[in-house]
């Protein structure tokens, strides 16, 4: 049997910069906001969808809002009566919404699909916040002495790779330079007015860039953001029915991996492998596998630098560098714009903002819009091939996509 190509319509993403609570906005109104985005963008109008599926993670601890797989159609009116479903699996909500249509889509249910991811997390104070978070962790079992879960987290894979290989932090900090330079490119991103100090110089000085949780200092994490990304998703049959409409990609290619929830045992589990995170390793090959590409193909990664250690640990995982050896391709200039691989040209989590549940989505969208040549200033010049990796937690669940120009399918 034949599977049918799933092609991406196009996209909307909001503005990360934005506070929605100090705007008087709500839910409703970012959902309203990337829907109606999402399907200009697309050249479709909602009775056109034949299917929702929402990325959201947290909407009941940071907005008391749950059931956000029916706001879609409270926000649009024609989308009423069009199934919907909202998925949570922390950080990667939006990457799982999205295998959710895929799979709808290639079973020959539907052919067109809207896929979400919206989150809300300027409603608190950031401690608040940074609380709420912590219940993607594995509640009661670990981090209980962390003010900070998810940097305690992250920090334990940089002292991970420090024990195996060795690890110079100024590394770390080079990450988030390149980030947040990126950033400045990008029109929507979050830290694109920041004044960011010199962190290779002064990354280790308390007073500029202050310790968080363990070895991970300020600039080191990604921030509080409020916003949203939507990407229409269709079949080669709704093509063949729709010949006018100009795809901006194709996906070729995914990945899928989920582990236990704690962090012990992943790296107990693997303490003998050369890789830090194996199952991260397997998705990001499972995906290349389906695509019939291997690194040499790529042209740019949107990866989940939540952490600078995070995007350390993609590095060696995707096969850039021998496992350890993520140093060389930040030393080397390797994945800056302009280099032989560019990670994160958008600026990233860290420059670019994170709103859990939509990080997934976004990244899949500015995968398209870079084969497509519509990133802008942030372009890769003659991008035809990227790749995403998307997770949430501590890598517990894995998603990755590999998406080519439209004229390569």
């Amino acid at each position: 049997m034949t599977r049918e190509n799933i092609w991406i319509l196009g996209g909307y993403q909001s503005d990360f910069a934005r506070n929605y609570t100090r705007e008087g906005l709500d839910f409703a109104d970012l959902t309203r906001e990337v829907v109606d985005g999402t399907l200009r963008d697309a050249g479709t109008a909602g009775n056109g969808i034949d299917v929702v599926h929402v990325g959201n993670a947290f909407g009941e601890l940071f907005a008391h809002q749950g059931h956000l797989g029916a706001m879609p159609a409270t926000v649009h009116d024609e989308l009423w009566g069009t199934p919907s479903s909202r998925h949570e699996a922390a950080c990667a909500s939006g990457g799982i919404a999205l295998l959710s249509a895929i799979a709808d889509l290639r079973a020959g249910d539907y052919d067109s699909a809207l896929v979400v991811g919206v989150e809300l997390e300027k409603t608190v104070p950031g401690d608040v916040g940074a609380g709420h978070l912590g219940a993607a962790a594995w509640t009661g079992h670990e981090g209980q002495d962390a003010k900070f879960m998810w940097p305690y987290m992250f920090a334990r894979v940089a002292d991970e790779y420090d024990r195996r290989y060795g690890l110079d932090d100024r590394h770390l900090h080079m990450i988030s330079q390149l980030n947040l330079d990126h950033a400045k490119r990008n029109p929507l991103a979050q830290t694109r007015g920041w004044d960011v100090p010199d962190l290779i110089a002064t990354g280790s000085d308390d007073a500029v860039n202050p310790l968080v949780e363990g070895r991970l200092r300020r600039y080191d994490c990604s921030q509080m953001t409020d916003g949203g990304a939507g990407v229409v998703l269709v079949t080669d049959r709704y093509l063949r029915a729709h010949p006018d409409a100009r795809p901006i990609g194709v996906i070729r290619g995914w990945g899928h991996r989920t582990v236990g929830i704690g962090i012990d045992a992943k790296l107990a589990r693997d303490a003998e492998n050369p890789y830090v995170m194996p199952h991260v390793k397997q998705a990001l090959d499972d995906a290349f596998a389906r695509a019939h590409v291997g690194l040499e193909d790529l042209h740019g990664l949107e990866t989940h630098d939540c952490f600078s250690a995070s995007e350390y640990l993609a590095i060696d995982h995707i096969g850039l560098t021998a496992p350890g050896q993520s140093w060389q391709a930040v030393e080397e200039g390797t994945i800056r714009l302009g280099g032989a691989l560019p990670i994160n040209p958008s600026g990233g989590l860290i420059g670019g903002g994170h709103p859990v549940g939509a990080s997934g989505v976004r990244m899949l969208l500015d995968a398209a819009l870079q084969v497509s040549d519509r990133a802008g200033e942030y372009q890769i010049e003659g991008a035809k091939t990227m790749a995403t990796l998307n997770f949430g937690g501590s890598t517990a669940t894995t998603v990755t996509f590999v998406v080519g120009e439209a004229a390569s399918a």
